[in-house]
């Protein structure tokens, strides 16, 4: 009787987590994202058929506006947004930007995110001397790249969810005598290594309130090693993911989106 009563508590169980299963409904599924970024992320680019956001598209049946374009760094990102805006107004769910990889390259210095400044301020009836931080927002540090972009769609865009996602792991790619980008483990022409973008994208997340997807950490893609090869383009293009690179990342970004709410104004019941 023991064993008969295991075997039906047994069933149960998988009746029910089949159901919730079938019932279950991703919260991101059909709806309207945006995609800003750089070649990883342009339709036009031959490295791969299917971008990640492809992937995404088909797994959640949702609507895709994708603007990358080969070669941009964060700045750049101003006139992804101004297309964005002029074609589609605010009818879109939410915001994707990935981004740095080109900027790493580019040898942008990193900078900081505040300059501080001496001023006068009532703190409790009081007017006291204290120091205050100014956001930084010049245009030839990584940093301040990032507040002009983060504060021009917070702006813009005040309601509708973004998030952002770290450069992913890089490694040779040569494109002829005069465009061939190092290794990861070199220094950028500014003494920088490929990590302080990828950490600065997450300070970011904290000061702006913006979520950030770390795939430099998750997405599993190493292109260092040539047991990973064939995640990437060829033998001499380390740096852009191929269509299983490509569906490798969208695996790492579903499963991530789960725990982000994609339009903000639902109600949920």
């Amino acid at each position: 009787m023991k064993l008969k009563s295991y075997i039906t508590a047994a069933a149960l169980l998988l009746a029910t987590a089949v159901s919730a299963q079938n019932t279950f409904e991703h919260p991101w599924a059909g709806k309207k994202i945006a995609y800003l970024g750089d070649s990883i992320t342009d339709a036009r680019n031959r490295e791969s058929k299917t971008k990640y956001w492809g992937y995404l598209e088909e797994w959640l049946g949702a609507t895709s506006y994708c603007y990358g374009q080969n070669g941009r760094q964060w700045i750049e990102l101003l006139g992804q947004i101004e297309r964005l805006h002029a074609e589609h107004g605010n009818d879109v769910d939410a915001i994707m930007i990935f981004m740095g990889t080109n900027d790493f390259n580019s040898a942008v210095p990193v900078g900081e995110w505040f300059t501080e400044e001496k001023g006068v301020v009532n703190a409790d009836g009081h007017w006291v001397e204290r120091t205050r931080r100014v956001t930084n927002f010049g245009r030839n540090t990584f940093c301040g790249r990032i507040n002009v972009v983060l504060d021009t769609l917070k702006r813009l865009y005040p309601t509708k969810q973004i998030v952002m996602l770290t450069p992913i792991h890089r490694s040779r790619a040569s494109w002829g005598q005069w465009n061939v980008q190092p290794t990861e483990d070199w220094q950028n022409g500014c003494g920088e290594y490929l990590d302080a973008y990828v950490q600065a994208i997450k300070e970011a997340s904290n000061i702006w309130s913006v979520p950030v997807i770390d795939t430099h950490a998750l997405s599993g893609l190493f292109p260092m090693h040539e047991e990973q090869k064939d995640y990437f383009y060829s033998d001499t293009d380390r740096l852009h993911p191929n269509d299983e690179g490509q569906r490798r990342l969208a695996l790492c970004l579903y499963y991530q989106l789960v725990s982000l709410p994609c339009r903000i104004d639902m109600t949920i019941e």
